[in-house]
């Protein structure tokens, strides 16, 4: 059943990659092309998903679109990853005061809601696409810090990295040639998971004004623009909710077939 899962959501990753890549050869208009005597055209031969209040055409728009959530979602995700790593191995090579410092002001960030916090910090800086990027690395790495510390204590006293400190490595090269190796490929699980929420993270605060600005296609930016002409021209709405649904439910599916082929991996390990 989970193979069969995660093969469904290996497929449905492929489509969502390949319109977004090949979206843009098939696609006979440009995203932001007004065309104000074909606003708001029903899907037909011409404008295959219709268009949008700007006469744009939908398709065009939701490649683009699709393309640049993807590419934030990972974005977030690998900002997120190396703060964790960092703050993490950090705190689980440093022992002592360091560590307890660097937790404290990990215990700090889970403290508040991430969606608080990301909320906050666009409020700080402003709405933006990239200033959005920044906000949910911002509310998401202390999650994963906690957990890549965990991962630094199971391998730190290790005989292998005991063997290294005794033939002179320092914490530097300990932590990148002994360490990461072992616990960055334990992280890459945990935020295979993660992918889906991403997404929807930025959908939603896209959703409500804060990321991409006008004329700039994104889901969320998209959604947005489509509530007031959901009666009149509902194929706004369906559109780039689909393909929401879509890249999740596929990230959300692989992420749940890796965590479950680790977890066996590791299960025969220790009862082979």
């Amino acid at each position: 059943m989970a193979s069969t899962l995660g093969r469904t959501g290996l497929g449905l990753a492929g489509l969502a990659l390949l319109f977004a890549v090949l979206g843009p050869v098939v696609a006979t208009y440009q995203p932001d092309a007004i065309d104000l005597g074909a606003k708001l055209r029903p899907p037909d031969g011409e404008h295959w998903l219709g268009t949008d209040q700007f006469g744009r055409d939908q398709f065009a728009r939701l490649v683009a679109g699709t393309r640049r959530s993807l590419l934030a979602a990972f974005t977030v995700l690998a900002g997120s990853c190396t703060v964790s790593l960092v703050v993490g191995v950090a705190a689980g090579l440093a022992r002592g005061f360091a560590d307890a410092v660097l937790m404290r002001v990990v215990d700090i960030v889970l403290a508040i809601p991430s969606l608080v916090l990301a909320l906050a910090v666009v409020g700080v800086l402003g709405p933006g696409f990239g200033n959005l990027l920044l906000a949910l690395v911002i509310s998401s790495w202390a999650a994963n810090a906690r957990i890549v510390r965990a991962f630094t204590l199971a391998v730190r006293d290790r005989p292998y990295i005991a063997a290294a400190r005794l033939g002179g490595a320092g914490p530097a090269r300990i932590a990148v040639g002994h360490v990461l190796p072992a616990v960055v490929p334990r992280l890459l699980v945990v935020a295979t998971l993660q992918l889906g929420g991403s997404i929807v993270s930025l959908a939603g605060l896209s959703f409500l004004g804060l990321g991409a600005q006008p004329p700039t296609a994104e889901l969320g930016a998209m959604l947005g623009d489509a509530r007031a002409f959901v009666t009149v021209a509902p194929w706004l709405l369906a559109a780039p909710t689909t393909v929401v649904l879509v890249v999740t439910a596929a990230a959300t599916l692989v992420g749940d077939a890796v965590r479950d082929a680790t977890h066996h991996s590791a299960v025969e390990e220790v009862h082979p």
